[in-house]
C-alpha cells in the first residue's frame, strides 16, 4: 500500500474539547438558539413530557447534572453508562457525564438483562444513568437487579417517573442549584456491533476529527436543525446526530422512538431541515412527498451494505447525502448527484481519486498480490481507536494503517456495495 502525502486537513483541535464544550460554547454565542428536541408521543413511551431546551437552558441542566455526578466522587476518568433509548433525556446525560470528567459509554437500549450486564462487566462500569420508564419496560429497575452481580456498580441514577429506592433522581439533581463549567474531554467508550462484550475507545480528539470529516461533507449551519431516526448510543449516531448539531450550534430534534404522526408532525416544522435516516427506511421514506424546508435527505448506511448511493442523475427534491459506517471505527460520508467524483460509490471504488481530508481519514486498498479485489484499509484521526482495557485509556495510532474488514462490490467503476472479506 503506497505512502501518500497527507493533504492539509480542517483544524479539529477547536472541538477536541469535547460535546459538553461545544454545547456550553454555542450556549454564549447563540442562547436562544434551540438545542434539543423531542418528538412523538413521548408521555406515551416514558411517561413524560416531549422536552424543548434552547442552549442556554441545556447548558444550564448539563452543568447542574455535571455537578451533581462530581458530588459521587468518582475517580476522573472513571466509566459511566448511558443506557437510554434516546432523545433529549439520553443527551444531557451524555454531555453531564463528559463534563463531569468521566467517560461516557453509552449502551443500545434494546440489550437484555444479560447483554446488560455483560456489558457492565466488560466496560468496568462504575455507575449507570437510565430512564424510569421506556414502552412496556422499566430500565432503572431492570438496573437495580443487574446491580446486585456487581459489586463496582456504585452510582445509579434515573430520570423518572417510576424510580425504585436506590436509584438517585436525576430530576431533582437537575434542579439543585449550582452550575460548573466542562472539564476536557476524556473521550467516550461504545460497543462494536453492539457487541457487550466489545467495549471500543475513542479519544475526544478522535471524535472531533470523525465530525470535522463528516460536516465536510454535510456543511450544516447553526441556523439549521438536524432532525434524526437514529440514537446516539454508537458512533452512527453521534457523529451524524448530535455531534453534528453541537459543534456548529445547530438544533438536533429526535424521533425516538419512531412515530408516524410525530414524524409527519416535526417535518412541517417550518424550519430549514438536514433529515437524517437509516438507510432500512428509505424506501419508505420515498413514497412520502419532503416539504421543501428538508434542504438534505442524509441516508445511513452500515457496513456490510448491498446497495449504495445510485449513480443516476440526481432527482428533484432535497440533496441526497450518504454515509457508510465501519462498526466504532469510521463514518465516511459523501454528497450525492451528478459529480460521481464526489459520490459515495466512487470513492470506495477508488479512494485514490477521493477528495478526503487525509490528514483525518485515509482510505486506501490492501495489495493482496494476486487479482482479487483488494480489501479497505483506514488511518488518521478520525479512525483512531481501540479495545477498551480494563484500566485506563490506550493511545490508538493514527498513523497506521488498518485493515476494515470490507470491501466493495464493483460494477464498472462504480460500488454498489461492500461486503465482509
Amino acid at each position: 500500500m503506497a505512502e501518500r502525502t497527507a493533504d492539509a486537513a480542517p483544524d479539529a483541535s477547536m472541538r477536541s474539547g469535547g460535546l459538553s464544550a461545544c454545547l456550553f460554547a454555542a450556549a454564549r454565542t447563540g442562547p436562544q438558539r434551540t438545542a434539543l428536541r423531542d418528538s412523538g408521543d413521548r408521555a406515551a413511551w416514558c411517561g413524560r413530557p416531549p422536552i424543548t431546551w434552547t442552549y442556554a437552558a441545556a447548558a444550564e441542566i448539563v452543568g447542574r447534572l455535571a455537578r451533581g455526578i462530581g458530588a459521587w466522587r468518582l475517580p476522573a476518568g472513571s466509566r459511566v453508562g448511558l443506557w437510554f433509548s434516546g432523545g433529549a433525556e439520553s443527551a444531557l446525560a451524555h454531555l453531564a457525564v463528559e463534563a463531569a470528567g468521566h467517560l461516557p459509554c453509552p449502551m443500545p437500549a434494546l440489550w437484555e438483562a444479560e447483554q446488560l450486564s455483560a456489558g457492565i462487566a466488560s466496560a468496568g462500569l462504575v455507575a449507570v444513568l437510565t430512564e424510569g420508564r421506556r414502552g412496556a419496560r422499566r430500565p432503572a429497575e431492570d438496573l437495580t437487579r443487574a446491580a446486585m452481580g456487581h459489586f463496582g456498580l456504585r452510582y445509579l441514577a434515573a430520570f423518572g417517573p417510576g424510580i425504585p429506592d436506590g436509584v438517585i433522581s436525576l430530576d431533582a439533581m437537575a434542579l439543585e442549584r449550582g452550575v460548573v463549567e466542562p472539564v476536557a474531554s476524556l473521550g467516550l467508550v461504545t460497543f462494536a456491533a453492539g457487541d457487550p462484550g466489545r467495549p471500543v475507545y475513542r479519544s475526544a480528539a478522535a471524535l472531533a476529527a470523525a465530525i470535522d470529516v463528516h460536516l465536510g461533507a454535510l456543511a450544516v449551519t447553526a441556523e439549521e436543525r438536524i432532525l434524526t431516526l437514529l440514537p446516539a448510543h454508537d458512533l452512527r449516531g453521534l457523529v451524524t446526530g448530535l455531534g453534528a448539531a453541537l459543534a456548529v450550534g445547530a438544533s438536533i430534534e429526535t424521533v425516538i422512538p419512531f412515530d408516524e404522526a410525530g414524524f409527519r408532525a416535526a417535518l412541517m416544522r417550518p424550519v430549514p431541515t438536514r433529515l437524517v435516516v437509516p438507510s432500512l427506511v428509505e424506501t419508505a421514506l420515498a413514497a412520502l412527498p419532503l416539504p421543501w424546508t428538508v434542504r438534505s435527505l442524509h441516508v445511513v448506511h452500515r457496513a456490510p451494505a448491498r446497495v449504495l448511493a445510485s449513480a443516476l442523475p440526481e432527482s428533484a427534491g432535497p440533496r441526497r447525502i450518504d454515509s457508510l459506517v465501519f462498526d466504532e471505527d469510521a463514518v465516511l460520508t459523501r454528497p450525492g448527484g451528478n459529480d460521481l467524483a464526489a459520490t459515495l460509490a466512487a470513492t470506495l471504488a477508488d479512494p485514490a481519486r477521493a477528495p478526503l481530508p487525509r490528514a483525518l481519514l485515509d482510505l486506501a486498498f490492501l495489495d493482496l498480490g494476486d487479482d482479487e479485489d483488494g480489501s479497505l484499509a483506514y488511518r488518521g484521526l478520525a479512525c483512531a481507536t481501540a479495545a477498551l482495557p480494563r484500566s485506563g485509556v490506550p493511545e490508538p495510532d493514527a498513523a497506521a494503517w488498518r485493515d476494515s474488514g470490507y470491501r466493495p462490490i464493483l460494477s464498472g467503476g462504480i460500488a454498489t456495495g461492500i461486503e465482509a472479506v
